[in-house]
């Protein structure tokens, strides 16, 4: 009796590595499934979710991406939990995964219902679209593509973000908490705009639809307005 018990644990035992091995295999080491972390936060296939502060990052130029994904690990922005993600990652590695994410279409949900004065969105509208000359403010347009869905390889598309998110981000370059290579046009531009500009232009764009064609353009039509480190970073210009 003892020695059938003992052969049948044996047995047992023999199939635990099998097992392993079989589950092992049934993983794939694909991107998508080295990412769910990242779709924790930001959403399925990087479309965002419906919380109001983490951005989509599906179909973002790869160069403005991989530049993200640097800046937190070199301490230009200072989200904990992104710094944490990706403080080991090499560059080849956090290139692949802006790759990744860069070459992702999910389609875009509608926006989220915002109640805003009429006067407010008109604001944000000129700002997006006209700038403001007294304020030496070009318009979002004149780097962000005419419809606002971003210009390869590394100007990111404003569609699709919400408010809270947009917001939060002119904050942070406007009170330098976040940074890009210099130089940093983006903290320029938020300096010269209020509290009340950032909250217009924020809701105006939030409520932007995406167009039929929401990919980035292939490459800007004319000079930006401004220099900005990160398209020079983007394009291996040394400074």
């Amino acid at each position: 009796m003892k020695r059938s018990l003992a052969a049948a644990a044996l047995s047992l035992f023999s199939l635990v590595p099998a097992a392993q091995a079989a589950q092992a295999e049934a993983v794939p080491d694909t991107m998508a499934r080295r990412t769910m972390a990242c779709t924790g936060c930001h959403g399925e296939q990087g479309r965002a979710t419906s919380d109001g502060y983490y951005p989509r990052i599906a179909g973002k130029p790869a160069g403005y991406l991989y530049n993200q994904l640097v800046n937190f690990r070199e301490g230009r922005r200072t989200y904990p939990m992104m710094v944490y993600m990706v403080n080991n990652l090499s560059d080849d590695y956090l290139r692949e995964m802006a790759e990744y994410f860069s070459g992702l279409h999910p389609p875009y949900p509608s926006p989220q219902p915002l109640q805003a004065p009429a006067a407010v969105l008109a604001r944000g509208k000129q700002l997006a679209l006209e700038g403001d000359k007294r304020l030496n403010l070009p318009a979002c347009i004149a780097c962000h593509g005419d419809a606002l869905t971003g210009v390869a390889p590394a100007v990111p598309g404003l569609i699709g973000l919400p408010r809270d998110y947009l917001s939060g981000q002119f904050g942070a370059w406007k009170n330098g908490t976040r940074h890009a290579a210099k130089p940093d046009c983006m903290a320029e531009l938020a300096g010269r705009l209020s509290v009340d500009d950032i909250s217009a232009v924020s809701a105006w764009l939030s409520l932007q639809p995406a167009p039929a064609n929401p990919q980035p353009m292939a490459a800007a039509a004319k000079a930006l307005p401004l220099e900005c480190g990160s398209t020079l970073q983007a394009q291996g210009v040394q400074r």
